[in-house]
Order: structure tokens, then C-alpha cells, then sequence
């Protein structure tokens, strides 16, 4: 991988582990300095051995805890990426949280929950992200655009999922939370994009492939006969915060093996 990313800065929430982490090292690997973000004490740990790997390698960045959906806390942080580095060119909304429940167990703290951080923590970071890019305008040392947004999205902001509502939703929100900005933001040369993951192997999603008879399971949802790696996604997001994607706003890129192909049809229904 190349350094597209030279002299950029970046911020990828929610990468202390899984595909933020893995987003983080790309990015870093391709030459952009790297804010973690990470949510908790208790991911502290995980941030600072990411971050560890990145220096190691060359590159630079530093750890934040924010809980992305308080808007003090995103304030703060923005304010430090300000402080350290003077601006922004690129941010990964990727936190992301599940708590299930079927639809009339569901309570409302569950709902707030996922909703808090899967739609209104990418609001908040994406709208200070862009005061940040508006603000500074293209600089044609740094990048063709004045700033590029990556939304994390998920195979289900089209596909319905039963017993994860509030998971689902915030993801169909994500997808119209995505368009909008773009086409508002679009005139500024902000570019704003998502990334829709498939069946992706890390902790959030641990219980769904993590026996033989569990993967066996989801692999006849995905088509290409593979679960995705986490590193799958990261390329993509390296790709869409460079000048290779500068012609590309308001496009969610499918990264789920043909999950969205409906397997279940291929054979006339």
C-alpha cells in the first residue's frame, strides 16, 4: 500500500478493536496520522497497543476516549485533534454498538443505546468533521477535496434483520444521515461516503461464526463462500479517503461477499 494518505490527518472512532482497528493501521500505513478513539476505561488498553503498532511501523497519532454520543465529549475531542495537529482531513465514523432483543421485548434504554452512538455518534463527529473541512477548504497539498467523511453503515441498512430493530434502524438511518450530508456538503468539496461491512469476523458479531456449525450457517447467506476480514473494510476506507475515489460522494460501497444479492433467489427462489 502506498503513502496516498501523506500528511493527512484522520480520525476513526470506535478503533480500538475489530474494523476500526483495522481502519487505524490502514490508514496510518498509508501515511495519515491517526486519532483512536476509543469508548471506555476498559478499551484503553486496546487503543494504546494499536496506537503502539502504528509508531512502531513510522506513523503517528494519538489515543482519545470519547463516548461519541454525548456531544460534550465529541466537542472535546475535536478540540484536541485541533490542538495537536491544527486541522482534519479525514473522518471514520465507525462506533458502533448492538444490544438485541426481540421487537416487543426491546426496551427503550436498549433503543436509546444503539440509536445514541450508531446514528447520532456519526451526526455529531461527521458535523464537527465538516465545520473543520469547511472551514480550511481544499488545500491541493493535502488532497483534492476539502475533507472526506466515512460513514460505517452495515448490509442491513437495506436488509430488514428481526430481533435487532434498533440495530437495523440506526443503520437505515446511517444510509440517508449519509446521502444528505453528502448532497449537502457536496458544493464545499466534502466528500462524504459509507461503507456497508457484511458478515465481518470480530467480537461484536463472535457468536454468529465461531463454531464449525455456526459459520457453516452463515455462509450460505454470503454467496463468495468467506467471511470478510476486517482488513477487507480497511482497504476500502484507505481507497475512499484518497484522491483514487475523488469523483465518489453520497455512494454506500457494499463490502459483504453478496449478502445484499439475496442467496436465497439464486436458484429461482
Amino acid at each position: 500500500m502506498g503513502k496516498q494518505l501523506q500528511g493527512q490527518v484522520a480520525l476513526v472512532t470506535g478503533s480500538s478493536t475489530g474494523i476500526g482497528a483495522a481502519v487505524a493501521r490502514a490508514l496510518a500505513e498509508a501515511g495519515a496520522a491517526v486519532i483512536i478513539n476509543y469508548h471506555s476505561d476498559k478499551s484503553k488498553g486496546d487503543a494504546e497497543e494499536i496506537l503502539e503498532e502504528i509508531k512502531s511501523a513510522g506513523g503517528d497519532g494519538f489515543v482519545h476516549q470519547c463516548d461519541i454520543s454525548k456531544e460534550e465529549e465529541v466537542l472535546n475531542m475535536f478540540s484536541a485533534i485541533l490542538s495537536r495537529y491544527g486541522t482534519l482531513d479525514i473522518a471514520v465514523t465507525n462506533a458502533g454498538i448492538q444490544q438485541d432483543a426481540p421487537f416487543l421485548e426491546m426496551t427503550l434504554e436498549q433503543w436509546n443505546a444503539v440509536i445514541g452512538t450508531n446514528l447520532t455518534g456519526q451526526f455529531l463527529c461527521a458535523r464537527e468533521a465538516a465545520k473543520e473541512f469547511k472551514r480550511r477548504g481544499v488545500d491541493g497539498s493535502r488532497s483534492k477535496a476539502a475533507g472526506k467523511i466515512i460513514c460505517m453503515s452495515s448490509v442491513h441498512e437495506v436488509i430488514p434483520w428481526a430481533g435487532h430493530v434498533n440495530y437495523a434502524a440506526s443503520k437505515g438511518g446511517v444510509k440517508l444521515l449519509m446521502q444528505s450530508m453528502a448532497q449537502e456538503l457536496a458544493p464545499y468539496k466534502i466528500r462524504v461516503n459509507s461503507l456497508a461491512p457484511g458478515a465481518i469476523k470480530t467480537r461484536i458479531n463472535k457468536d454468529a461464526w465461531d463454531t464449525p456449525e455456526d459459520e457453516k450457517k452463515l455462509l450460505e447467506l454470503i454467496p463468495y463462500g468467506r467471511i470478510g476480514a476486517p482488513e477487507d473494510i480497511a482497504k476500502a476506507a484507505v481507497w475512499l479517503a484518497s484522491d483514487e475515489s475523488d469523483y465518489v460522494t453520497g455512494t454506500t460501497l457494499f463490502i459483504d461477499g453478496g449478502m445484499t444479492l439475496y442467496p436465497g433467489f439464486a436458484d429461482n427462489g
